[in-house]
C-alpha cells in the first residue's frame, strides 16, 4: 500500500461506464516525513476520504479487490483514512491532533 495525501476531487462527465458512480480523488504519495513525493494519481475512493486527508492507497491488481472497485477499470483505490502513524514508540502523525510532527 501507498501512503498519500488527498489533494482534491476529479470530475469526469464523459467516462467508461465502469467508472459510473465512483468518486475519483487526486492523491500524491508522501514520504516518511509526510512530504509530497512521486506522481499525482487519480484514485477511486472506497472509504469517503476528503481533501487534505492522509490515506492508504492500493494500486495495481489489488485496486480491484474492494467492494467499490471490483471488476472496475481502476488502477488505484483509496482503502483507508489514516488516524495515527507511530514510529519508534511515539506518534508522528495524529489526524485529530497537530498532523505531521
Amino acid at each position: 500500500m501507498i501512503l498519500a495525501q488527498v489533494l482534491g476531487t476529479v470530475v469526469s462527465t464523459r467516462k467508461d461506464s465502469g467508472l459510473l458512480g465512483l468518486k475519483l480523488l487526486l492523491v500524491r504519495e508522501v514520504d516518511g516525513e509526510f512530504k509530497p513525493t512521486g506522481n499525482h494519481v487519480v484514485a477511486a475512493d472506497a472509504v469517503g476520504a476528503g481533501a487534505g486527508e492522509l490515506v492508504l492507497v492500493a494500486a495495481g491488481s489489488s485496486a480491484r479487490m474492494t467492494e467499490v472497485s471490483r471488476e472496475k477499470p481502476v488502477d488505484a483505490v483509496i482503502v483507508g483514512i489514516v488516524d495515527t502513524v507511530e514510529t519508534g514508540g511515539r506518534d508522528v502523525y495524529l489526524k485529530h491532533g497537530r498532523g505531521a510532527r
